[in-house]
């Protein structure tokens, strides 16, 4: 037996057999969900949930911020810079740390969460309450699990 449960020789599995294509193809599924709030807000999805993490835990670092969306400084520093411009946050340098810089909603970045309210998908999943839990956890344990190997690396 191959490691993918395949006799040898046999007919590779077919994509929809792909649980990362499931995956991906649900990520994108998300993006054209999310497309016409995100419009409105004149946000991309990217930038959208940095803005909802920090309606979470406002005034973080740059460094936890990225932690907590799986985004490097490479990407995230460009990103805060746009959402600064457009003055839905302000970064600063924190006083007790000068190499730390903290990020913070500013009134109009705080007042997106009214605007967004709609943007919650819930219902356009076809889940129930209980499924869209479950379904959360297990793509959350899923992801934890297939970082442990980049995390023992570092």
């Amino acid at each position: 037996m191959k490691p993918d449960g395949k006799k040898p020789g046999s007919k590779p599995a077919p994509l929809s057999d792909f649980l990362c294509f499931a995956v991906y193809s649900a990520n994108l599924a998300f993006g054209k969900a999310y497309k016409p709030v995100l419009e409105q807000l004149g946000l991309t999805y990217t930038q959208f949930i940095a803005i909802v993490a920090l309606w979470d835990e406002d005034n973080q670092t740059v460094g936890s911020l990225g932690e907590k969306l799986f985004l490097e400084s490479n990407t995230l520093t460009p990103m805060l810079k746009k959402l600064e411009a457009m003055g839905l946050l302000q970064r600063q340098r924190d006083p007790e740390d000068e190499r730390q810089v903290r990020v913070s909603l500013t009134p109009a970045g705080r007042s997106l969460r009214e605007q967004s309210l709609e943007a919650s998908l819930n219902d356009s999943t076809g889940l129930s309450p209980d499924e869209f839990v479950q379904m959360q956890k297990a793509v959350t344990r899923l992801r934890d699990n297939l970082l442990k190997p980049s995390r023992r690396e570092k």
